[in-house]
């Protein structure tokens, strides 16, 4: 009697080695997604958010004289829509970048688990041999034991 037990890692685990953590950089985007990325890097800066608020603030003195309404429209239509686009973007390139580091951070985790899981393999597997070792030996105190009688 022994113990036969042969580890056969899962074949996704040799695969998610090489690709590593998804990262919003890795995205595949043709041309058009080129463009928009460099668009999105321009006016998601809060440089862009400011030279906005700086145009629209150009009409300001009209939209005040026009009345309530104009002042209105002005802010709604010309300032939030104009200024918040970029600061929205700014934030929302913050939250990716905190994202892919969480990304990385779980995928470093996932690889550490199944470095201990490979050495608990290990040492699971020294176990079987040293608990081979003691089935032989009991096996042939057996055999000894019933020769004797």
């Amino acid at each position: 009697m022994s113990i036969a037990f042969e580890h056969v890692p899962h074949p996704h685990i040799a695969k998610r080695k090489q690709t590593g953590p998804a990262k919003t950089t890795d995205e595949n985007v043709g041309f058009n997604g080129k463009i928009a990325i460099a668009l999105t890097t321009v006016v998601g800066t809060m440089w862009c958010a400011y030279a906005f608020a700086c145009l629209a603030l150009l009409v300001l003195p009209q939209a005040m004289g026009g009345g309530t309404l104009t002042l209105i429209q002005w802010v709604s239509q010309t300032f939030i829509q104009l200024v918040m686009l970029s600061v929205i973007m700014v934030g929302q390139n913050i939250q990716s970048r905190a994202s892919d580091k969480r990304a990385d951070m779980t995928y470093q985790d996932a690889d550490a688990t199944f470095h201990e899981a490979g050495q608990i393999q290990a040492h699971l597997l020294e176990q079987d041999h040293a608990m081979n070792d003691l089935l032989d030996k009991v096996a042939k105190l057996e055999t000894s034991l019933l020769a004797k009688k």
